[in-house]
């Protein structure tokens, strides 16, 4: 089974979350973990605030804003 270690990993590792990562830790931390874990996902978590790790979900909303921005200034 995965841990929320294994997917902080290879995010701070990359410097990219995917979106199948964020639902793999979403449904990880609806269980118990280990106190590493939780250590691991903080750092996650202040490495996306940091710019240091970005968020494919965040990219792609991003994207689809500027998409609808560029469409009204066409109309």
């Amino acid at each position: 089974m995965t841990r929320i270690r294994d997917i902080v990993k290879i995010a701070l590792r990359t410097g990219y979350l995917t979106i199948e990562a964020e639902n793999q830790l979403r449904q990880l931390l609806t269980n118990q973990y280990e106190l590493e874990d939780f250590n691991a996902f903080m750092a996650l978590q202040s490495a996306a605030m940091s710019g240091e790790v970005k968020q494919e979900s965040r990219l792609q909303k991003h994207l689809v804003s500027l998409k609808l921005s560029n469409l009204r200034a066409e109309i």
